[in-house]
């Protein structure tokens, strides 16, 4: 449980937050018309990164099997993470677009931007691979000769996006990435993550910008192994990770994963069955990431943002309206808490349906839209089919009061 007047997070002692930076909070300050505007950060170079599948698997990849298994069942195989991700993203956004919404291009993150959450012998590794098509873990991740410098955009595209909150030029941003990165850890590259981008993005901002406290808020389906890792120790990072259950990839985030040493307490996880969906996602939201939010007084918020929690991706289900709630939630947060500074980086969701019609209903809400109370959804028509067909019910000879005569049916 979460106590703002004792110093403490579930228990374990912490270092008690500061009072708010108000002259941080206070920088760059927007109107309220300013307010209703985002940005969205897209490169096409990230497009680059293609894994080839018929490069030779590992032995004993998972992978292995599975193309076994399909091989015999005539389905095609394909590497799930592909760039149709993005464009589909970019495409539905260019049809129907968010009113507020703006396009800006991102940049590459350099070697000593990474360098902060990740092993230089780690780096070196990784950037030899640049040219080449290889598999690099037993699980899932692969790079192209595209994937280094489309990781490195990535990374460097999810720095733009919190530093244009920080220069004022927006209230919240939204980076639109891949390879995406909460499951790459310091020393290791796992599930289609290279780089931890949203680590990267809060490292910056603590040591260039003059953010004190970073919050992270991880919404995929899958548990944010890299970034726990990353900051596993740092009292001045809350991270909070609601995700499917283990054994579910990658099998960690257990309620009693909360941190070591000074950081000891600010890591908060949330495990969820898998037919859990928004009822549990706002309770979690609600009861358990607000009272975080408001003991450990953030100066900017950075939210793992995958929707592979929607029933398309058969892993949750997650609603649009349940993701456009949770961003309404995160944004009067930000602006409770540290100058409305929100910044969205995207992780998981491979159905493209979902997962373009998800990043929509957050922009949505950024751009100022107020969020549907999930569960609603036809409610009204409902309502107005029941006006409709109401008389039709009604026994002979009992009055009936319509709201509309034109609309009701009667008996012959």
């Amino acid at each position: 449980m979460v106590q703002s007047d004792r110093g403490s997070l579930h228990g374990y002692a912490v270092k008690a937050a500061p009072p708010p930076n108000w002259g941080l909070a206070s920088q760059g300050a927007l109107t309220v018309s300013d307010q209703n505007q985002v940005i969205v950060f897209y490169d096409e170079r990230m497009l680059a990164h293609e894994p080839d599948i018929e490069v030779p698997f590992l032995p004993g990849r998972m992978d292995t099997r599975i193309r076994s298994l399909l091989s015999g069942l005539g389905v095609p195989w394909k590497y799930p993470e592909h760039p149709a991700r993005l464009t589909a993203i970019r495409h539905l956004l260019e049809q129907e677009p968010v009113s507020g919404m703006r396009f800006e291009t991102g940049m590459a993150a350099t070697r000593e931007q990474l360098a902060r959450v990740h092993t230089l012998s780690y780096l070196d590794r990784i950037f030899r691979l640049r040219g080449q098509n290889v598999w690099l873990d037993v699980d899932t991740t692969a790079v192209s000769p595209g994937s280094i410098q489309a990781a490195e955009v990535a990374a460097g595209t999810a720095i733009a996006a919190v530093e244009a909150v920080f220069k004022g030029q927006t209230e919240s941003s939204f980076a639109l990435v891949r390879p995406p990165g909460h499951h790459a850890e310091p020393v290791r590259a796992r599930g289609f993550c290279l780089f931890n981008n949203v680590a990267v993005a809060a490292a910056h901002a603590r040591a260039v910008l003059g953010c004190e406290r970073v919050m992270i808020v991880d919404w995929d389906a899958h548990h944010g192994n890299g970034t726990q890792d990353i900051f596993w120790a740092d009292p001045d990072v809350l991270f909070f990770d609601i995700h499917r259950a283990a054994p579910f990839y990658p099998g960690t985030g257990s309620l009693e994963e909360v941190g070591d040493g000074l950081g000891d307490g600010t890591n908060v996880n949330v495990p969820l069955p898998a037919d859990a969906g928004d009822a549990a996602y706002l309770k979690a939201f609600r009861e358990i990431l607000v009272p975080a939010a408001q003991w450990f007084r953030p100066d900017l918020i950075l939210v793992s943002a995958g929707f592979d929690p929607h029933s398309h991706d058969l892993a949750l289900n997650v609603t649009y309206d349940g993701f456009a709630a949770m961003t309404g939630i995160l944004q009067a947060l930000a602006r409770e808490q540290c100058g409305g500074r929100l910044v969205f980086v995207l992780e998981g969701g491979y159905n493209l349906i979902s997962l373009s019609r998800g990043v929509r209903s957050v922009l949505k809400v950024l751009a100022g839209e107020v969020p549907p109370e999930p569960g609603r959804r036809g409610i009204a028509e409902v309502e107005a089919a029941a006006t409709f067909h109401r008389a039709a019910f009604v026994e002979p000879g009992v009055p009936e009061e319509p709201d509309n005569n034109d609309q009701v049916r009667h008996r012959e």
